[in-house]
């Protein structure tokens, strides 16, 4: 099975060599795709030489600047889907996301179309770091989000996916309009609302270990007013299921 991860890159100079390193230890076939912003510190640079480092394992994708979530996941999806990889994975640099992790993962996708790794589904956990507040405004926007759409997932918020090749190239990609954190509840319902089979497996969600976090209120609060869209954007599909898939 050939695995493409997809990491989308902002001033992670620090971390990206060490991201490298520890996904190609693991005994899977992978290779890395990062997406980098024109990140001030340097990251693409540091991109590049990891690419001529691992010739053929990295590749680099260059955006003139910050761009958002949205559209280096979708160039990323693109450029993934141009190669052999069966595989695609989306997970952030800062190893908020083990990578140990895709091994079950990879398990998992046996029997899934896609596969989430999950903080709310038994065995997974948040930073034990986290203070309350945090632990349950990432809680109540899960809740949040799947109850108003209806998802039968514990982790809808999740960045750490791992998706089968047929399973993206049968969503209708050119649809997704949400922006930031709200892409990827926007992405999950796209997908059960096509009835596509989707998966769980635990994680422990760190905190990043290097660098400063991206995340803050004002960005969840935004993403849990958009869920609305999110439902009224995709009526039509959760009407049709599988036969939208064709259209």
């Amino acid at each position: 099975m050939k695995i493409a991860v997809v990491t989308p890159t902002y001033n992670e100079a620090e971390n990206l060599p060490k991201l490298v390193s520890a996904l190609f230890s693991l005994p899977l076939n992978l290779r890395v795709l990062v997406v980098d912003d024109n990140s001030p510190d340097g990251t693409g640079a540091v991109a590049d030489e990891l690419a001529r480092r691992h010739a053929g394992r990295v590749s680099v994708l260059h955006r003139a600047g910050k761009q958002g979530l949205r559209t280096a996941y979708l160039e990323g999806f693109a450029s993934a889907l141009e190669t052999e990889a069966d595989v695609i994975v989306q997970m952030d640099a800062d190893f908020s996301h083990d990578p140990a992790a895709l091994v079950t993962m990879s398990e998992r996708l046996a029997s899934s179309d896609l596969v989430l790794g999950s903080r709310y589904v038994d065995g997974g956990s948040v930073d034990e770091r986290w203070p309350f507040w945090r632990k349950g405004l990432s809680a109540f926007g899960n809740f949040y989000a799947r109850t108003i759409l209806r998802l039968p997932l514990r982790d809808v918020t999740t960045g750490y996916r791992m998706w089968r090749r047929e399973t993206l190239e049968g969503l209708p990609l050119h649809r997704i309009q949400a922006n930031g954190y709200i892409f990827l509840v926007e992405m999950a319902y796209l997908a059960h609302c096509l009835e596509y089979k989707i998966g769980e497996a635990p994680i422990y969600f760190a905190d990043r270990r290097w660098g400063k976090s991206k995340m803050s209120f004002k960005i969840q609060a935004e993403a849990a007013l958009r869920v609305w869209q999110v439902l009224w954007n995709y009526r039509d599909l959760k009407k049709l299921g599988k036969r939208a898939r064709v259209a």
